[in-house]
This record gives structure tokens, C-alpha cells and sequence, in this order.
């Protein structure tokens, strides 16, 4: 089975339990094709980057499972037929970061987010 993390963004006409209720439905639908969640994440309402389909904010989520290929296929074919989910990006990945994703990350005071001393050390590196 392959690794995937499929992000979403539903309708900011729903309440912040009503979009919570959509990660548990999808993740059901993994479940139920022979997949296993491995974590999710709901970040909240959002402001977007544009309007989409009237919409200024949306609700964003985040789910990491371990998946068939044909399981991720079906659970994002379901999404595009969903009139509350407004856009949706699925990616294979190699391995699932452990620890909370970066959107959930506390900032610091240099506006840096809070990772360990080796992931600072490859970005300043990076830099320079």
C-alpha cells in the first residue's frame, strides 16, 4: 500500500463540527476500500488566496492514510461530487512526518516555526 496525504478545503457555510464530520466520513470510505488513517488534522477557517465559487474563507483538513491506490482514487472521486468540498489535492508520499504538520506549528517570535535544531540548521544552510 502507498502513503498519501490528502488536503481539502470545504464551504465556510459549515460549522467548524460539520467539517470535522467530513474527515470522519472520508476517512470511512478509506477504511472501508482496505485502507488505515494514519492521523488528521482539522486547521480551521481560512482565508483563501482568491475566491472560489463565491467563497472567501474555507475550512481546511488534512488527512494522512495508508491506502491502495484505488482507495485514495475512490474517496477523492467522492469529494469532487460533494458540493460542500470546494477543492481538493491528494500526494503520495514516502513517509508521513511524524508530530503535527507545519500548519499546525506554533510560531515564535522571529516568525519561524518551532522545529528542531537540525531542520534549522538545513534551511540556514539553504540560505546561504
Amino acid at each position: 500500500m502507498a502513503l498519501y496525504e490528502h488536503v481539502f478545503i470545504a464551504r465556510q457555510d459549515l460549522s467548524s463540527s460539520q467539517a470535522e464530520e467530513l474527515i470522519k466520513q472520508y476517512s470511512d470510505i478509506l477504511k472501508d476500500n482496505g485502507g488505515s488513517i494514519v492521523g488528521y488534522e482539522y486547521w480551521g477557517l481560512r482565508t483563501l488566496a482568491y475566491k472560489i465559487n463565491k467563497n472567501r474563507k474555507g475550512h481546511y483538513s488534512l488527512i494522512k492514510s495508508d491506502s491502495p491506490p484505488s482507495a485514495a482514487l475512490e474517496m477523492e472521486r467522492l469529494m469532487k461530487l460533494n458540493e460542500d468540498i470546494m477543492r481538493v489535492l491528494t500526494i503520495k508520499v514516502d513517509n508521513h512526518q511524524e508530530g503535527p504538520s507545519v500548519m499546525m506549528r506554533a510560531k515564535t517570535k522571529n516568525d519561524e516555526y518551532s522545529t528542531d535544531s537540525s531542520d534549522k540548521l538545513a534551511s540556514k544552510e539553504l540560505i546561504n
